[in-house]
């Protein structure tokens, strides 16, 4: 049996600590922490990358490699503190931005958050799409409705635990990477020229552009919440020497995994020199037309088929982990929990339903600038997630000896600066080519005022943390050494309501209201007739079973008399959260027992999950007896 709670504060409860780091050999114990970066990692080489390197590749050769690999330093900085806030304080950043941020600035963060966790999963559907239709030649409409499917592929991932999701999504990791090596030793890159690419240079102010663009693609924001949360889902010793290890460990696990990344993107923005810049082919910018060049210029069926199957696989791992970021968002800030699959079911239709509308009104030529609009979406929302993470991870308060060191800090704000700038110059760059060209006043003065806006937020943000550190009156579940747990009496309940479905399981249910009440306490039999007439007529059904049910409670009634146990019995008809949470109302109940129905899976979707109901419609302590 298990006591139900409204909510839990830790950060993807389910499966908080669920991974054991003690008591293991050594390299059991390393690979213990070795998963989450691979689940963040598939944010760094989704579809939304795959423009910019490809139009790099394609125009400069090798030259911007250097580009890529600066980018890929930037994120492991930025992951490594995102993963330092979740193991030290145990909180994740939407967590800490709460307890930091007043309402009115969270609830803007939270909203901006979903944005990006939208966009996001707007270009896994698009790039999903592309594949679909590279590999079968199925339209890019249809492609687009299939990925609703996978709504429930995280549902089924999440019934096995965070370890075997991890394994799901390194798999589709291997994928790509696998891909992608074949590819380049199709093309047969010249090694000496690609170790020249490391060397900075900007030939042109069109490649600082496509730089511009590599660096504002490859820091996801939703990738620094999705983090903080990951590494507290394994179990680690909370004293200095536990902590430092799981530092330690995470730190070795982000650095594997995003320089797996970077390969990827390296191996797209080789593929695209090798093939597309060699060939004088410097246009190529679209996935589609890299696709089908791929074919003419290297004259292998191979490599496009690979190309496709890496597109998907890419797609349909970055989606899963939107979900789960979306998820973290949704209950740091909110405090909010919802089931994953309606989560998901609600992140996908915002992405599938404008992918739909662009292609229906403007054609599949429009989904290259779809793509571009959810990279633009997604650096407006990157400087809110990197400024409060640099200003938590450098707080001695909270941090302790934990706290980044003065010369972390400075690279870190250095690398903000930069990241920030960069995306608002973006962003600013799109909004005055958007004005010019509309020449409508009230939409100029929307995306002026958008703008104002921004940098007002943007000051906010760097401002508040310092001038009001912590708001503890509002910490999200903070437990503190002044908390009073008072007299702890024991409740007495007068009237103790439950609800019975005629099984094995009522004894136990029985068994548990009568321990949690005495002599004076009344209680309430429930029952949901379920019959399709009972269901049509509600009280007035009289079908034998509506009878046949009302006997059994009577007998039930009579059972507990015979024990001098005050009872009676109530019927409710057609909908059962619904009907027991008004017969504990009507009744005046104070406690309620029910047992949990043992549905697992598709079940537990198809057939909903009663207690789990009935607790969010009752103001009273709900008893769930499995």
């Amino acid at each position: 049996m298990s006591i139900e709670h409204t909510h839990s504060s830790a950060s993807l409860s389910e499966v908080h600590q669920s991974v054991e780091t003690s008591g293991k050999s050594r390299w059991k114990k390393i690979f213990a922490f070795f998963g989450p970066a691979y689940l963040v990692s598939v944010g760094y080489m989704d579809p939304g990358n795959w423009a910019t390197d490809l139009a790099g590749g394609s125009q400069y050769g090798y030259k911007l490699l250097w580009v890529l690999l600066m980018s890929n330093l930037m994120a492991l900085l930025l992951q490594s503190l995102s993963a330092r806030l979740g193991i030290v304080r145990g909180r994740d950043l939407a967590q800490a931005n709460r307890e930091t941020y007043p309402p009115v600035v969270n609830f803007i963060l939270y909203v901006l958050a979903e944005i990006a966790i939208a966009a996001t999963d707007l270009a896994e559907v698009l790039g999903m799409a592309i594949g679909i239709q590279l590999l079968t030649g199925l339209p890019l409409v249809w492609g687009v409705s299939l990925t609703v499917l996978d709504t429930f592929l995280l549902l089924i991932l999440q019934r096995y635990g965070i370890r075997k999701m991890e394994g799901f999504i390194i798999s589709l990791v291997a994928i790509v990477g696998a891909s992608f090596l074949v590819e380049l030793i199709l093309v047969k890159p010249q090694m000496h020229e690609v170790v020249r690419g490391f060397i900075p240079t900007i030939p042109d102010n069109t490649a600082l552009y496509i730089a511009i663009g590599i660096i504002g693609a490859t820091v996801m924001p939703h990738n620094l919440y999705l983090h903080s949360a990951l590494v507290q889902t394994r179990k680690i010793k909370r004293d200095d020497a536990g902590i430092k290890q799981a530092i330690k460990m995470n730190f070795i696990d982000s650095t594997i995994a995003l320089n797996l990344a970077f390969l990827v993107n390296a191996a797209i923005l080789i593929l695209a020199a090798a093939v597309f810049f060699k060939s004088g082919r410097t246009d190529v910018a679209e996935i589609q037309d890299a696709h089908r060049l791929l074919d003419q210029l290297l004259g292998s069926k191979l490599a496009p088929i690979l190309f496709a199957v890496a597109l998907i696989a890419a797609g349909q791992s970055s989606t899963v982990t939107g979900t789960l970021a979306g998820q973290i968002v949704m209950e740091g800030y909110l405090r909010l929990r919802i089931n994953p699959w309606l989560r998901r079911l609600i992140t996908r239709l915002l992405a599938i339903i404008p992918a739909l509308l662009v292609i229906l009104i403007f054609g599949d030529e429009e989904v290259g600038a779809l793509l571009v609009f959810s990279q633009v979406l997604l650096s407006l929302q990157l400087g809110f997630a990197i400024i409060p993470l640099i200003h938590f991870v450098s707080d001695k308060k909270t941090m302790g000896t934990f706290a980044i060191k003065p010369i972390t800090k400075i690279f870190s704000w250095l690398v903000t600066s930069l990241l920030v700038y960069l995306n608002m110059r973006m962003v600013l760059s799109e909004a005055f080519d958007y004005m010019s060209g509309t020449g409508n006043i009230f939409v100029d003065g929307l995306i002026i005022a958008g703008c104002l806006g921004f940098v007002v937020l943007l000051f906010i943000t760097i401002v508040y943390p310092l001038r009001r550190r912590y708001r503890e009156d509002a910490a999200a579940g903070i437990h503190t050494t002044q908390v009073s747990l008072g007299d702890m009496e024991k409740p007495t309940y007068q009237c103790i309501a439950m609800a019975l479905d005629f099984s094995e399981r009522d004894k136990d249910i029985v068994t548990n209201a009568i321990a949690h009440g005495n002599e004076h306490t009344q209680y309430i039999l429930i029952h949901i007739v379920e019959s399709a007439s009972a269901k049509y007529f509600g009280k007035d059904s009289d079908d034998l079973e509506t009878r046949r049910d009302q006997e059994q409670l009577d007998t039930y009634i009579a059972l507990l008399k015979s024990r001098n146990i005050s009872a009676r019995g109530v019927l409710g008809f057609r909908r059962r959260a619904r009907e027991i949470a008004r017969i504990v109302h009507e009744e005046k109940a104070d406690f309620l027992v029910l047992g949990g129905h043992g549905h697992r899976g598709f079940k537990d979707w198809l057939y909903g999950e009663t207690a789990n109901q009935v607790r969010h419609q009752v103001k009273i302590p709900v008893l769930v007896v499995q």
